[in-house]
């Protein structure tokens, strides 16, 4: 019974290391527009590879108001985008 718990176990952290490590995946974009009313910036991005999507310019919804502070106009980032609701969202900004 052990043994069977222990390669359930395995079998599940193989499966989903992959994911989170792809899920953590930066992507470099320039901002090219705020928002702030709407929560929306438009930002010229490299492929999203954890969307499947080629480089393109893109609005994408802000998760909350202290990451779009940090937006500015002309910047450079680098952000994670994800699904949330059918939406496109930036998740992460560094």
């Amino acid at each position: 019974m052990k043994t069977v718990i222990k390669i359930t176990v395995a079998a599940a952290l193989l499966l989903t290391a992959p994911f989170s490590a792809f899920a953590e995946e930066f992507t470099k974009g320039t901002v090219k527009k705020v928002d702030a009313a709407a929560k929306k910036v438009t930002i010229i991005h490299e492929e999203l590879k954890n969307l499947d999507m080629p480089a393109m310019t893109m609005v994408f919804r802000v998760k909350d108001d202290a990451m779009l502070a940090k937006l500015k106009e002309g910047a450079n980032i680098e952000f994670i985008a994800e699904r949330a609701d059918g939406k496109l969202v930036v998740a992460k900004v560094k």
